[in-house]
């Protein structure tokens, strides 16, 4: 499996796992400790993450959740690009990743120091992605989702959960590299057109996906197949969350993606002791 990624000419290795941070520019995530309603409190959440010891920051300024409303393309834009210009004045060497799936979100963000753009339709929800992105030179993070937040629940369909997941990644794996990008980072898309026992599935499976020979990251933090199993909120799911990103480590995973900087840090930190 390749353990590294080219960002703007330096070799980001994942001998160890790196740690990324989500940060919603939004109002309405679905964990709701994670929303951050002003500047001052955005600004001490950054800074606490890098503290804490944070790899990349995720920033994102769309909620990708099922109901969640849509935001206008020059909404997001408003809300991402100060939150990556405050992050590269204080802390210029840290890495950021974008979250979106608009293109032309993703090219204003990199214009002011985005590293990297983590999209979590695979480019189904715009089609000048692939390029866009190859034209940016950037490491391209590719999840596994089908239809849109609205509708992907009822897109749960599968012959066999990991082997399909990996052949439709393959699939955009193949044009993203016809396209031009080849530092690509794969994510299997846990809680995204997958039901509650297929997500669990699918990370029991996890190691499969290495037959694709990227890294790969896993978005398990605080998500209703965290909560639901255990029957409690997503407020109290963080024991849940920090079990599961055991496994994913375990598994082969190259980047967590999680609320909870701190914890992660911690179980990387005994787990690769």
């Amino acid at each position: 499996m390749k353990k590294w990624i080219n960002i703007g000419g330096k070799l980001i290795n994942f001998e160890k796992p790196k740690i990324m941070g989500i940060l919603n520019a939004t109002p309405d995530s679905f964990y709701e400790e994670s929303r951050v309603s002003n500047q001052n409190a955005l600004e001490k959440k950054i800074a606490l993450m890098i503290t804490d010891g944070v790899d990349i920051l995720d920033v994102g300024g769309y909620s990708t959740r099922p109901g969640a409303a849509s935001v206008e393309t020059e909404e997001e834009v408003n809300r991402i690009v100060p939150v990556i210009e405050f992050i590269k004045s204080r802390w210029p060497d840290i890495m950021i990743s974008i979250d979106t799936f608009r293109a032309v979100v993703a090219e204003e963000a990199v214009k002011v120091g985005a590293n990297i753009v983590n999209d979590v339709s695979g480019g189904d929800l715009d089609e000048r992605m692939f390029q866009v992105v190859a034209d940016l030179r950037v490491p391209y993070i590719l999840m596994h989702m089908r239809g849109t937040p609205k509708t992907m629940s009822s897109l749960t369909s599968y012959s066999n959960i990991t082997l399909d997941v990996i052949k439709e990644l393959q699939l955009k794996v193949e044009k993203l590299k016809k396209a031009g990008v080849y530092d690509i980072i794969v994510d299997p898309g846990f809680g995204f057109a997958k039901t509650l026992e297929q997500n669990y599935e699918l990370l029991g499976h996890l190691e499969f996906l290495q037959i694709l020979e990227l890294p790969i990251l896993v978005g398990l933090s605080r998500k209703r197949m965290v909560w639901k199993k255990l029957g409690i909120s997503p407020k109290d799911s963080l024991n849940g969350t920090t079990a599961l990103n055991g496994k994913a480590l375990f598994k082969g995973t190259s980047i967590l993606r999680v609320h909870d900087v701190k914890q992660a840090v911690e179980l990387r930190k005994v787990y690769f002791f």
